[in-house]
């Protein structure tokens, strides 16, 4: 059995529990919407952060430029990034991700000042701790947040591409799919921006970047058991930590109902 197999063995039941989160239920009205992407919208935000230390590390940002060490996964990193920062929204016009998801939210009347205020206050990774204690008041969005961002200044790459692979980029297609089945039911069919941004999506990470992003973790830990160990390590506690972002959203749906 290899590593990766060892890995996502050990982690399906996690990821059970998000595909088959009672959260999708509960989004039946517009209200459950707005409520759901107050909060998601960090996860959307703090992705960047994640994918951006994948390019420092993986690719070359540095003058003099040199080569990549493995140009497959350079690709790889830079044509996310391309795609994150500068996709093609429903209008056709060059749009990062997280506007198109700002622009969705507005569209739907979801409050975009907090998240806002926090681009605001955030200046680099040092005190940015103190910064999403300020400007989060969600407890579980603030701890969501701070897992990723400690992540990060570990500086351990294959850390970084765990959290990335296991916790985000592998797993958004069976998440988006479970949310748009729900919206398929005649709930949010008037709300284009929200619905473009989720089948834009499931169809830029469902095809390529899975895949892509398995082979990068086994290009980064390689035969290093100790590597592959904590790999799993973050991949658990990444998905943990959404989890628990997930049943914050859904506990504050049901209190409203």
């Amino acid at each position: 059995m290899d590593q990766i197999t060892i890995v996502e063995e050990s982690i399906q039941n996690q990821r059970d529990v998000l595909k088959n989160h009672r959260l999708y239920e509960l989004l039946s009205d517009i209200e459950d919407i707005k409520m759901f992407m107050e909060l998601h919208v960090y996860a959307v935000w703090d992705f960047m952060s994640l994918l951006k230390s994948l390019q420092r590390e993986l690719t070359c940002i540095d003058v003099p430029w040199k080569p990549a060490k493995n140009a497959k996964i350079a690709r790889f990193i830079n044509e996310i990034v391309w795609g994150e920062e500068s996709d093609v929204n429903e209008l056709g016009e060059a749009e990062s991700h997280f506007l198109m998801y700002l622009a969705a939210m507005q569209e739907v009347g979801a409050d975009t000042k907090p998240i806002l205020n926090l681009l605001d206050q955030v200046q680099g990774i040092d005190n940015i701790d103190q910064k999403i204690v300020a400007c989060v008041e969600d407890a579980a969005a603030a701890d969501f947040l701070r897992f990723t961002f400690s992540t990060i200044a570990s500086g351990s790459t294959h850390k970084i591409a765990a959290s990335f692979t296991f916790g985000r980029e592998d797993l958004i297609p069976d998440m988006f799919l479970a949310i748009i089945k729900q919206a398929s039911e005649g709930k949010v069919n008037f709300y284009p921006k929200l619905s473009y941004y989720l089948e834009r999506h499931i169809e830029v990470d469902g095809d390529d970047h899975g895949p892509l992003s398995l082979e990068m973790v086994k290009e980064l830990c390689g035969e290093d058991t100790l590597k592959w160990e904590e790999v799993r390590t973050v991949a658990s506690e990444a998905l943990q930590s959404r989890i628990l972002l997930w049943d914050a959203i859904a506990n504050s749906i049901e209190a409203r109902k």
